[in-house]
């Protein structure tokens, strides 16, 4: 990777770890079901401009139903889920959490596609749980009802990316990353509409500026444009490295939450998170890089 591949990749991390950042400002002020519904919205409406001025077709007519399939697992479940657990929980926890991720993707590939779970990642999985007891038992979060609900979301929700990752390599082999992610967030966007229109802030004056920028942050910045370094990285070096992304992205969310919301940094979310990244290390291998990218191409 040259210079410039790599300051994309640490862009990548930085837009995708400031999305936990965003989301905690503006879930508790506009509720999750509206955060995320502005922000796969405004995501797929930038795409499809995107897609238009470059000539590319998101193949909507042919591929409606695996859009939908997609969109529920990859955006509406896990986008929903964070959202909620972020109403309790500290950007920095629930960015350490995701990176529990291609954990689940390796159980999701063990259980739907038989394949051998070695002693390595049967290790790894351990591991990760341990790196989870360590990091919310060893949190400056008080471990309260609200708080342990919160954490079980984040957890399904990277459950929720494992299996959209292999549903993604098994339904769209051929299809192009920007049409897959143009049309999982269309189907997201529809699906969660309903939702959305009955759970709407009960005023729009307690609705705060910095709710409202956070959310077009969110869109844009971590979503739109974060999928465009995404494909340049994925054109440029290939999957296997582009994926090297998910070690950096909690660093990310951690620094965004000390320095934007003031959280703080303990001893149990630096361990905690060398123990899950460890785990990723063991349990990852190209076969399941290449399943998880669907996940990666979802923050």
């Amino acid at each position: 990777m040259n210079v410039k591949n790599i300051l994309a990749l640490l862009g990548l991390a930085g837009l995708w770890g400031a999305s936990f950042l965003f989301i905690r400002i503006a879930s508790p002020v506009l509720g999750p079901f509206l955060t995320i519904q502005v922000r796969v919205t405004l995501a797929v409406l930038t795409l499809i401009l995107y897609m238009i001025a470059t000539r590319q077709s998101a193949q909507f007519r042919r591929m409606w139903k695996q859009f939908l399939i997609i969109g529920t697992l990859n955006a509406v479940i896990p986008f929903t889920l964070i959202a909620f657990s972020a109403l309790y929980l500290p950007a920095s926890l629930s960015a350490v959490l995701n990176s529990l991720t291609p954990l689940f993707t390796a159980l999701v590939v063990w259980g739907w596609m038989k394949e051998s779970l070695s002693l390595r990642k049967f290790v790894g999985i351990i591991m990760g749980a341990f790196g989870v007891f360590i990091l919310v038992g060893w949190s400056s979060v008080p471990f309260t009802t609200e708080t342990q609900i919160a954490v079980c979301l984040a957890i399904l929700s990277t459950i929720s990316y494992g299996i959209a990752g292999v549903y993604a390599k098994k339904a769209f082999s051929g299809i192009s990353p920007l049409a897959l992610a143009t049309g999982q967030q269309a189907g997201a966007s529809l699906l969660l509409l309903p939702f959305t229109l009955t759970h709407l802030p009960s005023t729009i004056n307690s609705i705060s500026a910095a709710a409202v920028w956070s959310v077009f942050g969110l869109a844009i910045f971590c979503t739109a444009i974060a999928y465009l370094l995404y494909f340049y990285l994925i054109d440029s070096v290939g999957p296997t490295k582009t994926l090297s992304v998910t070690f950096l992205i909690p660093v990310f969310g951690i620094a965004w939450g000390s320095l934007f919301l003031h959280e703080q940094i303990t001893a149990g979310i630096i361990v905690g998170l060398l123990v899950i990244l460890a785990s990723v290390f063991l349990i990852s291998n190209i076969r399941v890089q290449t399943l998880a990218s669907g996940k990666q191409m979802s923050k």
